[in-house]
């Protein structure tokens, strides 16, 4: 009797959109912020604090636009304080300027 094989099973790979330009990726792919209850709102690097959660992509403009027209107050269902805005700018001025393109555009010299 011949044995027959299952073919493998693809692994589930959680989506989720940004809160600024909607667009999906892998959660990995994205950085999340948490609102938690005693530490107010941060970034969550490990995407596993318990707490309502918004996810932005890793480029500046996104949290650019997330933070000036109030996309995080809304999703995260707070109003942000002066030092939790100033370190949600601090971290966006770590990021590059824009998302990494797929290769569709030549790279600029220098």
């Amino acid at each position: 009797m011949a044995h027959v094989t299952q073919p493998v099973r693809r692994r589930h790979i959680p989506q989720r959109s940004c809160i600024a330009c909607r667009r999906t990726d892998s959660k990995r792919a994205l950085i999340r912020i948490v609102r938690t209850a005693q530490q107010g709102v941060q970034i969550d690097p490990t995407g596993k604090l318990a707490g309502r959660g918004a996810y932005l992509c890793q480029s500046q403009p996104c949290w650019q636009k997330a933070i000036k027209s109030s996309a995080l107050n809304r999703a995260l269902k707070t109003t942000l304080t002066v030092d939790e805005l100033a370190a949600l700018r601090a971290f966006a001025a770590s990021l590059p300027e824009a998302l990494e393109s797929d290769g569709d555009e030549p790279a600029l010299p220098g």
